[in-house]
């Protein structure tokens, strides 16, 4: 099973070297976290509902192959490793170039942060079953 989104590269990804500035990088991989969990029943409202947000606590890039102008990139969503009631998770992302390429590999670590009281929190009950749904890596572990 697999989770991803397509994206077609724009004149505004570009750095001054004609290549896709690596900060889209990470924001291509954000987007496709954001768009599994909004597909999948935590969307804006809900985390505004429970006052709960996603936070990072690193992400790493690992930069393969250059992508260029109107190249088009499939970003994969996995998720690497989680704690059973997923307050802390990390999730992996391939970066695929024309649909053969690996040019990146991003990996997140991250948990959610209550956000009246700015504390970690754990989510709730109703959250475990979107994330156990999440393609799980070929090295997933339970934490």
């Amino acid at each position: 099973m697999e989770y991803s989104k397509i994206i077609e590269i724009r004149w505004a990804d570009l750095d001054p070297n004609f290549h896709v500035l690596h900060s889209k990088y990470y924001d291509f991989g954000a987007y496709v976290r954001m768009s599994y969990l909004t597909e999948n029943g935590i969307t804006a409202e809900v985390l505004n509902n429970y006052n709960i947000g996603p936070i990072i606590f690193r992400e790493e890039c690992v930069f393969r192959r250059e992508i260029k102008f109107k190249d088009v990139v499939k970003i994969t969503l996995h998720l690497g490793k989680a704690r059973k009631d997923v307050s802390r998770w990390t999730m992996k992302h391939e970066i695929i170039l024309n649909e053969h390429k690996v040019a990146a590999q991003i990996t997140v670590d991250g948990a959610w942060m209550d956000t009246v009281n700015r504390k970690l929190a754990t989510p709730p009950a109703a959250f475990i079953q979107s994330f156990d749904a999440i393609p799980k890596a070929h090295d997933f572990e339970w934490i």
